[in-house]
């Protein structure tokens, strides 16, 4: 996807639903400039061409009573592709990894997960993760706050690379 061309207007659209996904089309079309029809079809068009995979609320785990977030780093026994394959197939069944990345180097993966209390992540830990096939060892570290959470796009930057390219 990183070499599909958008004109200025689909970039708008995408920023804009970025910072608001629950903007009514009308707004929407408002801000970007053009007509309520027009701006419906080319959001369709950003939905089935996957640059826009989802519409989401930022929900607050902590006030849920997630209070525990660890960052697990994943080594392999093997690096075959069904073997890594397997485990990506088991981290999306395990409720409580939010976050699953293969990474290059001494670390596979490393997954972010949280939990409700330390036991809890502690019996995911021994009787989920390490238990489970493939897996050679597994490093944690507990979160103690987060500086930043930005989970978007950095349209500034993107503009900035458009206008280059243009």
């Amino acid at each position: 996807m990183a070499s599909t061309k958008l004109d200025p207007i689909d970039r708008r659209i995408l920023a804009e639903l970025q910072a608001d996904g629950r903007m009514t089309n009308v707004e929407l079309s408002r801000r970007v400039g053009i007509s309520a029809p027009p701006c419906l079809r080319r959001v369709r068009a950003l939905e089935e061409g996957e640059l826009i995979r989802g519409y989401h609320a930022d929900v607050n785990a902590r006030e849920l009573g997630f209070e525990v977030q660890v960052f697990a780093m994943i080594r392999l026994s093997s690096q075959a592709e069904p073997d890594l394959a397997a485990f990506e197939a088991r981290c999306r069944e395990w409720p409580l990894v939010r976050e699953c990345h293969m990474l290059n180097g001494e670390i596979d993966f490393i997954l972010k997960c949280v939990a409700p209390d330390l036991t809890t992540f502690q019996s995911f830990l021994t009787e989920g993760l390490t238990s489970a096939p493939n897996v050679a060892s597994v490093k944690t570290s507990l979160v103690i706050r987060c500086a930043k959470d930005e989970p978007a796009v950095p349209f500034d930057v993107y503009e900035e690379r458009a206008r280059a390219r243009d």
